[in-house]
């Protein structure tokens, strides 16, 4: 071999990365800029884009129904993975913002871009305040707590036949256009998603995760153990009444089918299918079982067997999700380098 020849051998793509810090600005060149932003970028961009490519606008109502999904199951891997707490309760979020956001529309002639942040705000305020006796339990108690709640509420509201009984709240204005619905929920999905994902790197974060891990270590610390988790809990209910308050006016009509057990189970199942603890995954997880469940609708109860066999398939052969999966995968990118 001549030895005027460069030598070249294969390297790890995001090792010179680690090494100096994972953070934009301390990056050396376009190569590694794109490296860190590409993921990012493919998620933003394909997300944007299906309301462009859905084929019809039933097709296009279902992005709006996996977007709203996408909330309740980012707020559940947030509160599961980072702070500890297994939630059941996407169903109360989800009726305690719809109703708001119904009332605030009939009674007080509110649009829907008042209706929307109100409920939110206030629904997470409520919830978060019904819930604050049961955050010192953990596991399976928590979480049977918070299933207790929906099944409660829509079985109050039509014994006592109030907030419409079982006829529900109609005459809620709509977006006003298709394209208004498609991206205002988008939209949202993706300013969550970030600012969660800002949140749990910041120091905030970092007590959460310890709060997980060792709540005794924490308390020891000074800190107040039951103000970081109600804190977990009010941004969680806050996804869950947005997404009630979305669905409302995209349905245009609130009723206590909002209270239904589908708004606590499948987040859970996307996170288990897209991957817990990454926040994107749980997205991913909605793209797959929302429009898989529409596919099956034709199969009645049946849908729920092949739900079933998908989560089994994904326990089994990918357990720790598409996301990891996928990450692992991608830092395990080599280029060719000259020595």
């Amino acid at each position: 071999m001549n030895q005027n020849t460069p030598q070249r051998r294969r390297e790890r793509i995001d090792r010179g990365i680690k090494v100096r810090c994972q953070g934009i600005y301390s990056l050396m060149s376009w190569r590694e800029m794109t490296y860190i932003t590409a993921p990012r970028a493919a998620l933003i961009a394909g997300l944007l884009a299906l309301p462009l490519v859905m084929p019809g606008m039933y097709w296009q109502r279902v992005i709006s129904i996996v977007c709203i999904y996408a909330l309740l199951a980012v707020g559940f891997d947030f509160l599961a993975h980072f702070v500890g707490l297994v939630s059941l309760g996407g169903a109360f979020f989800v009726g305690v913002g719809g109703y708001l956001a119904a009332i605030l529309n009939t009674a007080w002639a509110l649009p829907p871009i008042a209706t929307i942040p109100a409920a939110t705000v206030i629904g997470a305020t409520l919830c978060t305040l019904l819930l604050l006796p049961c955050l010192p339990l953990r596991g399976v108690y928590f979480a049977i707590v918070t299933l207790m709640y929906p099944l409660f509420l829509a079985r109050v509201i039509e014994a006592l036949d109030i907030l419409g009984g079982t006829d529900g709240i109609m005459g809620i204005d709509g977006f006003g256009g298709r394209w208004t619905e498609q991206y205002a929920v988008i939209g949202m999905l993706l300013i969550v998603l970030f600012a969660v994902r800002r949140l749990v790197n910041t120091d905030i974060g970092l007590v959460l995760r310890g709060v997980k891990d060792n709540d005794q270590a924490i308390r020891a610390s000074g800190m107040n153990v039951t103000r970081y988790k109600a804190l977990a809990v009010f941004i969680t209910a806050a996804m869950g009444c947005m997404s009630g308050a979305f669905l409302v006016h995209i349905y245009m009509w609130s009723g206590i089918s909002q209270f239904a057990l589908d708004f606590s189970i499948l987040p859970i199942a996307a996170t288990v299918i897209g991957g817990g603890g990454t926040l994107a995954g749980p997205v991913i997880g909605c793209l797959i079982l929302v429009p898989v469940s529409e596919l099956l609708r034709d199969f009645g109860t049946l849908r729920i067997v092949f739900y079933a066999l998908i989560l089994v398939a994904f326990i089994v052969f990918r357990s720790e999700g598409i996301m990891v999966y996928a990450q692992r995968k991608y830092h395990q990118f080599e280029r060719w380098t000259q020595v």
